[in-house]
């Protein structure tokens, strides 16, 4: 079998190597109990990662998602005791409408992807330094578990973080496969110059892809900003690199066309045991976005599709 067909199953040979070392190295890893666990930790990193997969997909980036997600923190953390559980609505709405700005100053103004985004994300910065006064806040604990706290409970043993993730990776994947919304994305991906001269919107359907992208960053702020009981300007600091990591070991390149959401699950376990490996084998926090970015590296270096790149700059 040559490197191509071995390719596109890479995701999931790579997610059972490293399951098994760990298993190896700690017998308790393997547990149901300890899987459940992991899995709801990772579940903000995951709804992060799934909404890059939209701005990747179409061969763009999205930076702002991490910044996004600390804004969101001080959003829902300050207005939860005025607006109740309407505060979700204001996230989601305050997510996908700097997504938005996003799409249109790279589709209108023709800033590059990478560059909008970054500068969203410095406008998210901004926003959540000014609503915080710079400092950590805390939400109401009793109004939190009035209003959110089925988010952070469990039914048995399984943690209710992993029932929104699936909902919203099922939406992802019908959106994906079964819209024209999701076949136009992965036109774009493929080869915009095409789909414009098919006469598509692609301007249109990019600003789609990012306004996506911002809405799931603010709900994995959101779901973060519940689970710590409280906002902060760089409280999801850390999670951007994991988070694209995910997208790109999950088989989505950077030249985008190919993959999607459900490589991006399959991403995130692997982030989640590459975490964990981490912890058992007792490499130190200031070590870890080390080991992402040789990741990163590795995963943009396989799964890029070089018959797109004439020069690279």
């Amino acid at each position: 079998m040559d490197f191509q067909r071995l390719k596109p199953h890479l995701p999931w040979i790579t997610l059972l190597i490293l399951v098994a070392i760990v298993g190896t190295a700690d017998d308790t890893f393997l547990k149901p109990a300890n899987l459940l666990n992991l899995m709801g930790d990772i579940v903000p990193l995951f709804i992060m990662a799934l909404g890059l997969t939209f701005a990747i997909y179409i061969g763009g980036i999205d930076l702002s998602a991490q910044s996004m997600a600390n804004l969101i923190t001080v959003v829902a953390t300050i207005y939860l005791g005025s607006l109740g559980g309407w505060v979700a609505l204001l996230c989601v709405a305050v997510g996908a409408g700097l997504g938005t700005l996003s799409g249109y100053i790279t589709t209108k103004l023709m800033v590059p992807s990478f560059i909008s985004t970054l500068a969203t994300g410095g406008i998210a910065i901004s926003l959540s330094q000014y609503l915080s006064g710079q400092r950590a806040l805390n939400m109401d604990a009793a109004q939190r578990d009035a209003v959110f706290g089925w988010m952070i409970a469990k039914t048995g043993p399984v943690p209710h973080e992993l029932f929104i993730a699936a909902v919203l990776l099922a939406i992802a994947l019908f959106v994906e496969r079964r819209t024209t919304l999701g076949r136009v994305l992965k036109a774009v991906g493929a080869g915009e110059p095409a789909a414009r001269a098919s006469g598509i919107d692609v301007a249109r359907y990019k600003i789609l892809a990012f306004a996506i992208s911002g809405g799931l960053a603010a709900i994995a702020g959101l779901i973060f900003s519940v689970k710590l009981s409280g906002g902060a300007p760089a409280i999801a600091n850390g999670f951007l690199l994991p988070a694209i990591v995910a997208v790109l070991v999950g088989g989505t390149p950077l030249t985008g066309g190919v993959g999607g959401v459900l490589n991006t699950a399959i991403g995130t376990m692997i982030v989640a045991v590459i975490r964990t490996s981490m912890l058992y084998f007792d490499i130190e926090a200031t070590a870890q976005q080390m080991v992402f970015g040789l990741v990163l590296i590795v995963a943009i270096a396989v799964t890029i599709d070089r018959a797109k790149l004439r020069t690279v700059k």
